[in-house]
């Protein structure tokens, strides 16, 4: 198992970062630029979380994983036609994967994308945006959603919810790396520049605590986001590895929110300003498709 970056990753990495630094609508820059391929099959899981870390860094609100997700299993389970319409570059796409009530809720971005891969039963249906009638929803951290009654829609054959919700959970392990990531250094910048009692106060015990506490845990992160993608990536049986990703995405990224939030004082609490994006961020990908005792109750099942 090696966790080493490849030249592919590095480069999509760095030129994520460099359009997210420099656009104020990063998506037709990511789009034009090739970070969103022509053909998902130009990148494999991956290169696909190298950009989704850096996302997660920028708390960027495209629609890359909702889209990279549905456009890969078109690619592999998809039939001819289906993928001749809807893998074209710069066609944004979604996945419906939450359910409430009867009622598939809190899809992300669902006014933006043109289609949406829905589970249902055990089943996965192609259904077009015009076809249904989405009534928009706001997400914790201000993202777009929708929800939406399911009527029915084209199958797509041999496609399963596990395969998507698997892939989309690990999206989202990725983009958490970034935000806790991101969290930190900005927290721990914070602390070696914020004086009190003629002292920075990343000098106190308690403050150097919590910030060895989150260091940890953010390296847990990464640890167990790559085991999980590297065996997806590998073609290997992969559903502990992804739910182990998203416990420590939820319970560490949970932790290094609240860190960043309580060393930064009453500037934490402070809606303008980036710290709270971060913990915003974090809360979302911290329950979204499930968190850390949903996790391990997947384990439990699985072992």
């Amino acid at each position: 198992m090696d966790f080493t970056l490849t030249e592919a990753q590095r480069e999509l990495a760095a030129l994520t970062r460099k359009i997210l630094d420099s656009s104020a609508d990063p998506w037709p820059d990511l789009v034009k630029s090739g970070v969103v391929p022509d053909s998902p099959d130009e990148f494999g899981v991956l290169e696909q979380c190298s950009v989704l870390v850096e996302l997660g860094r920028a708390v960027a609100a495209v629609p890359y994983l909702s889209t990279m997700v549905a456009a890969s299993a078109l690619a592999e389970f998809g039939t001819a036609e289906q993928r001749s319409r809807w893998l074209t570059p710069g066609t944004v796409l979604s996945v419906a994967l939450a359910e409430a009530d009867g009622a598939k809720t809190t899809v992300p971005f669902a006014a933006s994308a043109a289609a949406f891969l829905v589970s249902h039963d055990e089943q996965v249906f192609l259904v077009e945006a015009g076809r249904l009638d989405i009534t928009p929803q706001e997400l914790v951290d201000g993202s777009e959603a929708g929800w939406f009654e399911f009527s029915g829609g084209e199958p797509v054959p041999g496609l399963t919810p596990e395969w998507l919700v698997t892939r989309y959970t690990l999206g989202l392990c990725a983009f958490q790396l970034g935000v806790t990531e991101r969290a930190l250094e900005l927290t721990a910048e914070y602390a070696r520049t914020r004086v009190q009692f003629d002292r920075p106060i990343g000098s106190f015990q308690a403050v150097a605590q919590r910030l060895a506490d989150a260091y940890i845990d953010v390296a847990a992160i990464r640890l167990t986001l790559w085991q999980a993608a590297w065996r997806l990536s590998e073609g290997l049986h992969a559903d502990a590895e992804v739910a182990t990703a998203k416990f420590w995405a939820a319970d560490a990224g949970h932790r290094v929110a609240h860190t960043a939030v309580h060393v930064h004082g009453g500037t934490g609490i402070d809606m303008s300003h980036d710290v709270h994006k971060y913990f915003t961020a974090a809360k979302r990908a911290e329950f979204e498709l499930g968190g850390a005792t949903a996790q391990l109750l997947k384990l439990s099942a699985a072992w």
